[in-house]
This record gives structure tokens, C-alpha cells and sequence, in this order.
């Protein structure tokens, strides 16, 4: 009987150059790619990895000043540091494993060790171009998808040492994409709280920083704070934090050597494990932990040599020590708070009086709910054996093993037909569905009693993991799948409320979005296209000839999971659900959902009759 198996010999062993394995293996790279949408899609790291470089010459006392343009899908990055050696420029972002970042006395705690990120950039570029001018000689080459096709001399110039690099992502690997100003935005405002001095100017604007990570606070915190912002550093160490009065949840902004660790790692935890041991033995009361951090808004940023990261990413820490030979992180921080921290609060007596206070009202609460809490949890826990709301996916964002976290997506959909459809055509490695029945309450105003006592609040708050925090979050993407009609709407407006009014950080930290989908589907026997707006409509029907079929869906259980699939997979369209800095919640609620609906009418209708014009 012969073997059905298929053969493996040395024609099956390639080997790829350093762009083409780039290309085919984007995601070991720069992370998931995505269209834009979310903060840590592909295009944001690209921009990032470009960045990092000129935040390494810097912190190395080189060029105090970087300028970034956006135009269209272009984006431009000029530093005034050293510039890269001429003679090596074209390697330095065409080679793999060649860069200036292995010496370490020239670059001992850099962002970026292993030489990976530009050539990155330029593999997965359709457009890139470097410049580079040192000692008023220039040289230009430009690439497109790694491969070099222009290269200029070394040439005379009178204009500022220092890097330029320019680069369009390739459409081909990042499909629909845009920039979203508002998330370049905050990547920039981190640069310079991590940067004190450093002025970045995007598209014109500056960005400047004067008091580091105390400023990084004071633009995060929402309404009052309990005691003024505590604000301790020392040798690579810098912290602020403060509790805030609003909020229930702990906020973390957490940075090694000028990169934002969006997902924690060994310096958290560290941070965290210190702060109750410090504050524990000031106090001289075994508080709980949880009573302690509650409400607690800290950033933390330490400097470390030669770190490991759990991915080329960067968004964890993985190493255990402040650099090879070196006492352990967690030492280091414990060392640091103990003494910093704690003689902090032995000078401010106000400010170790408010944060008492703080932390036996979060107790008394925490009592108080406990009961309501374990109710709820053998409810859910009860329920969850016989759920039908919740179709679950295999891998998670909080599961460390998972290779796909950053894709892990829940659907909170309306009605079993809609949630059919997606379940049915879903990804069910990655992407989980749940299903709301009917509308759900109008929660603004309540407490968060009511999120235990309503069994759907609760049901959805486990299926997230975020009752405590959103350290445990479930789900990368927490997605709003509606109709695209008035009750549609209004159930999207509702889910908002609830996530605004109870877990404002999963809106903050960009994990909320809206799923878009089609409202027309034109064909005709050649081609089927799917427009998302009444633009796109009259553009296929100009372009796909005389009399094509034209559809118009009118909800999501109307559209065949054959063809859901192709509205939830790689070309999905997802919105974003953003706050900005001047946005009040409190205000935010109570104009959409309080009780002035002549007021809120009214705004309707100016509004209307605006767009109408």
C-alpha cells in the first residue's frame, strides 16, 4: 500500500532572505497588523521602531529635537543626532543582525538591542527612505519591500547632522489601513514624560514635557485626586502615582527604558508587591492588598541593561534583573520604595493621613460588597455550566502561551440570529461571541451593585475577567456587534454607558470598538463588492457596469455566515471607542443618558439640521 503521506526532502528546505521572511512572518515582528484601528496595530509599531532610534540618540545626549509628518499614508522621521555612519548606512537597515546597539558602551540601555526594528520597517515598507548627514556630507537610498532600487553618493550639504527616514507601509500586508492622529498622539506624549527636555513636533504641533511622569499623571487623571501626585526618582527609576477619587480600578502606566510596556511584566508586578510591602509597614496594618492599590493611578519607569522582552514587540519585560550580574528588579524596587516612599510619607503627614482614609473606606466597601460579590459569583458560576450566552474562543489575551492573544476578540451582539451568523462564520481560536437578550438596562446613575444583582451585567462581566481590574482581561477586542438601525443604535449607546459608567479603563485603554458592516452588497456576474456607506455604494455601481444587483442588509442575522466571514476576518472593519483628554465622563453621561431630554432634543435637532446643510 502506498504512502499517502507527503514527502519531505531537500527541495522542502528554503531558504528566505531577510525580507522575504520578514514579509511572510510579519506578525514575529511588529505583532498582529490590523487596519489602524487599535493602538497596538502594526503600523503604530513601524512608526515606533523608527522613533525608538531617535529616542536613542537622546538619551545618549545627541539631538534634543525630532520632527514627524503624516501626510496621507507617509510618514516622515528626522532626528538631529549623530546620523548613521555613511558607510554602513545601507546596512544598517538592510541587514539583519547589524547595528550600532550590540556596542554597549554606545547604547547601554537602548530600547532596540537586536537590530531588528528598521529593517522591519523597510521589509514590510512600500515605500522607505534614508538619509543620514554627518559632518556636512549626506547620503540618500531608498527601498521598496527591502529591496534597495536607488542609492546617491556621499554628497556635500550644509543642512543638520542626524536621520531621516521616511516609509509608506505596504497595503498588500496592511489592508484598509489609516493612522489615527489620536493614538500617534499619545505615543508622542509618552516619548516626551519619559524625555523631560525633548521637543517633538508632529505635522507642526510640539510636545514637551518639563516635570516627566508627574505631567504623564496629571494628563490622565480624571476629576480630583485624594492627596497631590507623589512624584520620587532616582538613577533609573522615576515614579508618580496618586489615588483617584472616581475611579474603582487600579491604573498602570509602566515604561523600561523609554518603552511602553503596555502589557506590565517583572517591573509591575515588582512595583505592585512593593508598594503594599511599603505601605504595610508604614502603616503598621496588614491591610489587604487589593484595599491598598484600589483607585491607585501609577507610572512607573525604570532603566534597565540589556533587557529581555517577551516579544520583539516589547509590550512585556521578561527579565528578572536590573542587567547582567545585577541585583534582581524586584530587589531594586523594593530598595527604592522603602526608602523613597516611605520617607515621602514620613515628611507629608496630610498626604499618608489621606491615603489611610483612602484605604479604610476601600475596605469598608469591599465588605460591603463581599456578600452581593459571592452571590453573584456562584450565580454566574451556576449559570455559566448551562450559559448559552457566551460562545467562547480557545485562546485568550490574558493567556501567556497563547500566540494569537492580541487577536483574542469578543462580539457582544443583539438577538440569536445575529449571534448565529457570527458564531457560525467566527474564528473560533481567537474570537468569542456574546449574546445580549433584548435591550439591556440603562445603567447610568446606578451603583455597581447593580452589575452583580443584573444577571447579564454579570454574566458579561465574568465573561471579560474584569470585575477587580483589567490585569486579567479576557479579551484584546471587546466588540459592540449591532444592527446598523435606531435599536441598534440605542443598544450600542447602552453597552457604552455600562463600560463608561463602571470600567472606564477598557474605553481608556483602547480594548472597546464597533464592528462595521456592510449596508450594501452590489455584483454582477463577474464581481461581488461590499460597500459600508452610501460613497462606496455609488462607486460600485459606476464601476461595475450597467444593472448589478444591489442589496441592502438590514441587520446582521439577514447576512449568510458565508459571507459574515469576510466581514470578521483578516479585512474586518472595527471602530474605535475613544475618549479625549477634555472628555468628562460624568458630563459625557449625564448629557446622552441623564434626564434632560429637552436639552438633549434639542441638540439633536441643531445637529441634524447642521449635517443636512
Amino acid at each position: 500500500m502506498a504512502s499517502t503521506s507527503q514527502q519531505y526532502t531537500e527541495e522542502n528546505i528554503k531558504t528566505l532572505d531577510w525580507q522575504e521572511h520578514i514579509r511572510i512572518r510579519p506578525g514575529m515582528y511588529i505583532g498582529k497588523l490590523g487596519d489602524g484601528s487599535s493602538p497596538d496595530d502594526g503600523i503604530y509599531i513601524l512608526l515606533k521602531e523608527i522613533i525608538d532610534n531617535s529616542i536613542d540618540e537622546y538619551v545618549m545626549g545627541e539631538g534634543k529635537r525630532i520632527d514627524i509628518s503624516l501626510e496621507d499614508t507617509r510618514v516622515k522621521v528626522r532626528d538631529y543626532g549623530r546620523g548613521i555612519p555613511l558607510g554602513k548606512m545601507v546596512d544598517a537597515v538592510s541587514k539583519m543582525n547589524t547595528g550600532g546597539k550590540y556596542d554597549s558602551r554606545a547604547f547601554k540601555k537602548s530600547v532596540g538591542l537586536n537590530g531588528v526594528g528598521t529593517k522591519a520597517v523597510n521589509a514590510l515598507a512600500s515605500f522607505f527612505r534614508v538619509k543620514s548627514v554627518r559632518d556636512g556630507v549626506t547620503r540618500v537610498a531608498e527601498f521598496s519591500k527591502g529591496i534597495l532600487t536607488e542609492e546617491s553618493p556621499e554628497s556635500d550639504t550644509k543642512e543638520r547632522r542626524g536621520t531621516e527616514i521616511s516609509f509608506e507601509p505596504d497595503a498588500s500586508i496592511f489592508n484598509n489601513f489609516k493612522f489615527r492622529r489620536e493614538y500617534i498622539d499619545k505615543m508622542l506624549k509618552n516619548y516626551v514624560y519619559l524625555n523631560p527636555g525633548l521637543k517633538i513636533y508632529f505635522n507642526g504641533e510640539e510636545f514637551y514635557s518639563e516635570n516627566g511622569l508627574q505631567d504623564l499623571l496629571q494628563e490622565n487623571i480624571e476629576g480630583d485626586v485624594v492627596y497631590p501626585i507623589i512624584h520620587i526618582k532616582d538613577e533609573d527609576i522615576e515614579i508618580a502615582l496618586s489615588h483617584s477619587e472616581r475611579s474603582q480600578s487600579e491604573v498602570y502606566f509602566s515604561f523600561v527604558n523609554g518603552q511602553h510596556t503596555t502589557q506590565g511584566g517583572t517591573h509591575l508586578a515588582a512595583f505592585k508587591e512593593a508598594y503594599v510591602k511599603t505601605i504595610r509597614e508604614f502603616f503598621n496594618k496588614n491591610y489587604d492588598a487589593s484595599d491598598i492599590r484600589k483607585s491607585i493611578i501609577a507610572a512607573i519607569s525604570i532603566k534597565v541593561i540589556e533587557p529581555v522582552f517577551e516579544s520583539q514587540t516589547k509590550t512585556k519585560l521578561g527579565s528578572n534583573e536590573m542587567g547582567p550580574g545585577l541585583t534582581t528588579i524586584r530587589t531594586f524596587m523594593n530598595d527604592f520604595l522603602k526608602k523613597h516612599l516611605d520617607n515621602f510619607l514620613h515628611k507629608n503627614q496630610e498626604v499618608a493621613d489621606a491615603l489611610q482614609r483612602k484605604i479604610i473606606i476601600s475596605e469598608k466597601e469591599r465588605k460591603e460588597l463581599s456578600g452581593i460579590q459571592k452571590l453573584a459569583r456562584e450565580r454566574a458560576k451556576k449559570v455559566s455550566l448551562h450559559n448559552k450566552k457566551l460562545r467562547d474562543c480557545r485562546q485568550h489575551y490574558n493567556d501567556q502561551k497563547s500566540l494569537r492573544k492580541q487577536e483574542s476578540t469578543i462580539f457582544i451582539t443583539e438577538g440569536d440570529s445575529a449571534s448565529g451568523s457570527i458564531t457560525k462564520s467566527r474564528d473560533v481560536e481567537t474570537q468569542a461571541v456574546f449574546s445580549l437578550r433584548g435591550k439591556p438596562l440603562n445603567c447610568y446613575g446606578l451603583t455597581k451593585k447593580i452589575v452583580y444583582e443584573n444577571e447579564e451585567f454579570n454574566l458579561l462581566q465574568a465573561a471579560l475577567n474584569i470585575e477587580i481590574s483589567l490585569e486579567d482581561l479576557r479579551y484584546n477586542n471587546v466588540v459592540i456587534a449591532t444592527d446598523a438601525d435606531v435599536d441598534g443604535m440605542h443598544i450600542r449607546l447602552l453597552m457604552i454607558t455600562f463600560f463608561l459608567q463602571f470600567f472606564p479603563d477598557l474605553i481608556k485603554n483602547g480594548h472597546l470598538y464597533i464592528l462595521q458592516t456592510p449596508l450594501f452588497r452590489v455584483r454582477n456576474k463577474k464581481e461581488t463588492r461590499y460597500c459600508y456607506s452610501d460613497e462606496e455604494r455609488m462607486k460600485a455601481l459606476n464601476e461595475l457596469g450597467k444593472n448589478p444587483e444591489i442589496t441592502r442588509f438590514k441587520g446582521l442575522g439577514e447576512i449568510s455566515p458565508d459571507e459574515f466571514k469576510n466581514f470578521i476576518g483578516k479585512d474586518m472593519r472595527l471602530e474605535p471607542v475613544m475618549l479625549t483628554k477634555d472628555t468628562s465622563i460624568d458630563e459625557l453621561l449625564d448629557f446622552y443618558m441623564g434626564k434632560n431630554t429637552q436639552t438633549r432634543q434639542e441638540f439633536i435637532i441643531n445637529n441634524l439640521v447642521v449635517e443636512a446643510i
